[in-house]
């Protein structure tokens, strides 16, 4: 089997791919939904329910787990490495989204700071809790099911 038909067969690779993709088209569309215009940010954009991290790397896990062992080593890091990427994206990556929302506040309104800001910042960077659970939740589901 050549290299290509492996990494396209390669179900730990695919799916999780293959539910980023879903998971930010979603986005794309609710946003289009809700907003009543195009925005091409929201197809690679960070931010918005679920988390298409939390998706990615817990149905990575799952098939992972299902391909080498729920107790295997390379299970162990696919969920250590999955609890760091689901940690960043509910803490410090939140936490910079809040403070990008300040700094855009600041930006609006020249008058409250001598401050010079020239673009505005992306707001939403991270996830709230529920929105990296949730993502979790479809990623380990997806990963179950397809893995």
């Amino acid at each position: 089997m050549n290299i290509f038909q492996q990494i396209v067969t390669n179900k730990a690779l695919v799916i999780p791919f293959l539910l980023w993709l879903s998971i930010q088209i979603i986005k794309f569309i609710t946003d289009f939904i809700v907003n009543k215009k195009i925005n091409f940010k929201r197809l690679l954009g960070a931010g918005g329910m679920p988390s298409s991290h939390s998706a990615v790397v817990t149905s990575l896990a799952v098939c992972i787990g299902k391909s080498y062992g729920f107790d295997s080593g390379i299970f162990a890091l696919s969920v250590i490495m999955a609890l760091v990427v689901m940690y960043d994206a509910a803490g410090i990556r939140r936490a910079a989204g809040k403070q990008a929302r300040i700094l855009n506040k600041i930006m609006e309104n020249p008058e409250l700071t001598t401050v010079e800001v020239h673009e505005k910042l992306i707001e939403a960077l991270g996830h709230t809790p529920i929105q990296v659970f949730v993502g979790a939740i479809v990623g380990i589901v997806i990963g179950a099911i397809i893995g």
